[in-house]
This record gives structure tokens, C-alpha cells and sequence, in this order.
């Protein structure tokens, strides 16, 4: 079904055109992860970084140009940071939640706060990242590290304004959402890396087909466990009462209320590996034989061992409370019962107001938590693995299958409407 709207789409010039601006600007994103930033030690880069936990977490993000080290090395992570961070003060702030219901113009003058914030964070970040890895600088004139560390740092924030530039060109003029496709573009440009490595484990005698078997296996149940979850709304029944305006009727039609089972997506996920990156940086401060430092490296870090089970309980736990977190600040149940009695709309068996915001309250709660639990699960994949295999580097993930397969659907979903459009619009004519 998919390669059929594949070709169909294909068919329709002004879809096509679409379909190769998009692929031609993922192409201008994957060149620009090759190009490295000067000054650099790669070897040593290579040796500091090392294998698993946080730092494959964002290379991943980024599509392999952090352990390369090159110009988008920062990925579109701080551009999702603004995002998350304006949402949320959407709901506390009352000058940016009048903006939000401003319409139109009210939504491009936040998405310009976000491109200020987005600029701000990624000077912090890369500051921040040139500084931990300046370690591995082959600095020619120690009197010109600091104009050097400047330099990185502005480059390094220059790369991501670029990509918030490319994501939002695509969402214009290509297909999809640009920002979801960039990280799509990078998770799956890492996966001939991930075959490579898988093989050479196979040849030394590490790893045997049965265990590539079940990660296949594996691979397919997350996927089908992805799209299943993605897919799944609880659906509220909604009747409308009678009205009669001069010689109209109007209502008496029934509807529905899609509540969504993964309400907030991934971005539960990336809070929890946020706060949970808390130790480790922390870590990275002090003298790495103190008793934090030694705490740290052993229970609070994703090292495919017992000892992790400490940081993947807490981790869960995160990612099943942010869930609840961002599901409540999209969703709210006041309004929708104030938008239903305004218009005359109600729940079977449930009077309008107040009964219907807690009814809705408490249907949103247990599949919150059905959605919180599938989340956790997929994030902490990857460490289980690790630990029944043996296996030290997944780059795969379970995370990264979720944003796969969302990305895909959502944008196959896109792709079909702009087909059903002009299809529509054909028959009118």
C-alpha cells in the first residue's frame, strides 16, 4: 500500500517537485554532517567519546556528526529544546498563551521567539560541548585557544540555525514535517554503520546468527508495537442536540473524541535522557576518584549491566511522569467540556460541565499511562539488550524505531491527503 501511494504521488508533477525538494535538502543535510570543524584531533575525539550511553544517544540525533565532530555536530536538539521550553511557557506565561490563541499571527510570533531561543541555546551548547571536548583541540598558540574556542562555538551554532532554516524550508515547500525528517534522515543514514558493526561481530565470533535473528525479531516486534501504539486512540462518543433556527435544524449528528494513546510522542523520552544526563555531566566536573564520580559511572549511567537498573528505574519513572506532564498541558479536559456544552454537544449517560471534564479526566488518565508505559519500555530497550546479548553499541534503538515509524506514518499520512486533495479538486472540476 505504501509503494502504491508512492507511485501515485510520483505521478502528480506538483508532488514530485515536492518529493525531490525535500530529498534534495536531506542531501545538503547529510554533506554538511561530513564537514569537520578545524583544530580537531580525531583519533583523540574518538578515544574521549568511547562507545554507549549519552553521548551515542545525541550522535544518533544528529546522524553521526558528533563523533565526527563536524558543523552540525549539535543536531536540531537545541531548536526541540526552544520548542519544548515556549510550549510550556505557553501555559504559565498569559502574554504568550494570548499569542497562542491569536491564530495565524499570533503563531509566527512565537515560532520567532523559538528561532531566538533556538540561537540562544545552541551558543550555550556548543560552548558547552567545546569545552568538554577541548581536550581533544590541537591548539597551534595557546594565546589564541580562547578566540579559538569562541570560533567553534559560533560555527557550532551557526550549523544549527542552518538546519532550523532547512527543517522549515521542507515543511514549506517539501513533504512532511522538516524538523522530524532531519533526525529521520540522521537515525536512518546510521544504519549501514550499524549492519557493518553487527557484521564484524559475527566474523570474530562475538555475537552468532541466532542472537541476529532475534534482534530482527526484535526490530519487528518494536515496529508493529510502534505503529499499534501510534495508531491507537480511545474514542469518546459525542451526540449533538437538536436545534431549530428560524425553519433550520441544526445538529442531531454524532461524533467523536480521538483520545491518543502516545498523546505526547518522544518528547517524554528526550526530558527523561535530559535530566538523567544531570549525573553524568555533573560527573565530568569533579575528580574522577571521588565517591560521586565512582556512584555515578556505576549506577547512574546506561552501560548494558546490573548495574544500571538504578538509572533505568529512574529513567521509567521519568518518562512515565513527563507523559501525564505534556499530555495534560495538550490536552485539557475543562475546555473540551466547555467547548461541547457550548455547542450543544454531550457524552452518552454523562451531563455536560463539570461530570464531563472529570469523565474525560479519568478515560485520559489510564491510557496516559498505557502510552507512559509503552515509552518507558522502548527507552530502556536498548540497555536490556545490551545485557542479554552482550552486545556493547545499539544504534538502533528502540527510541530511535519510535521516531522512525512515527516520522514515516505522519508523513505518508501527508502525502495520501495531498493525493485525496487533488483528487477532490479534480472531481469538482
Amino acid at each position: 500500500m505504501i509503494l502504491d501511494s508512492l507511485r501515485d504521488a510520483w505521478k502528480v508533477p506538483s508532488i514530485r517537485n515536492k518529493i525531490g525538494f525535500t530529498l534534495l535538502m536531506l542531501l545538503v543535510f547529510r554533506i554538511g554532517a561530513h564537514i569537520p570543524i578545524p583544530f580537531m584531533d580525531r583519533d583523540l575525539l574518538k578515544e574521549m567519546m568511547g562507545s554507549g550511553g549519552l553521548f551515542d544517544f545525541f550522535n544518533t540525533f544528529s546522524g553521526g556528526s558528533l563523533k565526527r565532530f563536524s558543523v552540525f555536530s549539535l543536531s536540531i536538539m537545541p531548536y526541540i529544546t526552544a520548542s519544548i521550553i515556549i510550549q510550556l511557557l505557553t501555559v504559565v506565561i498569559p502574554a504568550l498563551e494570548r499569542l497562542a490563541k491569536e491564530g495565524q499571527d499570533g503563531r509566527k510570533k512565537i515560532q520567532q521567539y523559538i528561532r531566538y531561543s533556538t540561537v540562544v541555546l545552541g551558543f550555550i551548547q556548543g560552548f558547552g560541548l567545546t569545552m568538554g571536548l577541548r581536550g581533544a583541540l590541537m591548539i597551534p598558540n595557546q594565546s589564541m585557544k580562547w578566540p579559538i574556542y569562541l570560533m567553534i562555538t559560533i560555527v557550532l551554532t551557526a550549523g544549527t540555525a542552518f538546519l532550523m532554516w532547512l527543517g522549515e524550508q521542507i515543511t514549506e515547500n517539501g513533504i512532511g514535517n522538516g524538523i522530524s525528517l532531519i533526525i529521520f534522515a540522521g537515525i536512518v543514514a546510521g544504519i549501514p554503520d550499524a549492519v557493518k558493526y553487527l557484521v564484524g561481530l559475527l566474523k570474530v565470533g562475538e555475537i552468532s546468527y541466532m542472537t541476529i535473528l532475534a534482534l530482527l525479531f526484535i526490530c519487528a516486534l518494536i515496529i508493529a508495537g510502534v505503529v499499534y501504539i501510534q495508531e491507537g486512540q480511545r474514542r469518546i462518543p459525542v451526540n449533538y442536540a437538536k436545534r431549530v433556527v428560524g425553519r433550520k435544524v441544526y445538529g442531531g449528528q454524532s461524533s467523536h473524541i480521538p483520545l491518543k494513546v502516545n498523546q505526547a510522542g518522544v518528547i517524554p523520552i528526550i526530558f527523561g535522557i535530559s535530566l538523567m544526563a544531570f549525573p553524568a555531566t555533573i560527573a565530568t566536573w569533579l575528580p574522577q576518584t571521588s565517591a560521586f564520580v565512582l556512584f555515578a559511572n556505576k549506577y547512574m549511567s546506561m552501560n548494558g549491566t546490573s548495574f544500571s537498573i538504578p538509572y533505568l528505574l529512574c529513567y521509567a519513572i521519568l518518562i512515565v511522569f513527563f507523559t501525564y506532564f505534556y499530555t495534560g498541558i495538550t490536552f485539557n479536559p475543562m475546555d473540551v467540556a466547555e467547548n461541547l456544552k457550548k455547542y450543544g454537544g454531550f457524552i452518552p449517560g454523562i451531563r455536560p460541565g463539570r461530570p464531563t471534564s472529570d469523565y474525560l479526566m479519568k478515560i485520559l488518565g489510564k491510557v496516559t499511562l498505557a502510552g507512559g508505559v509503552f515509552l518507558a519500555i522502548i527507552a530502556i530497550l536498548p540497555s536490556m539488550i545490551m545485557g542479554l546479548t552482550g552486545i556493547q553499541n545499539i544504534y538502533l534503538g528502540g527510541t530511535s524505531l519510535l521516531i522512525v515509524v512515527s516520522v514515516a506514518l505522519e508523513t505518508m499520512k501527508q502525502m495520501e491527503s495531498q493525493l485525496m486533495q487533488r483528487h477532490y479538486q479534480g472531481f469538482m472540476k
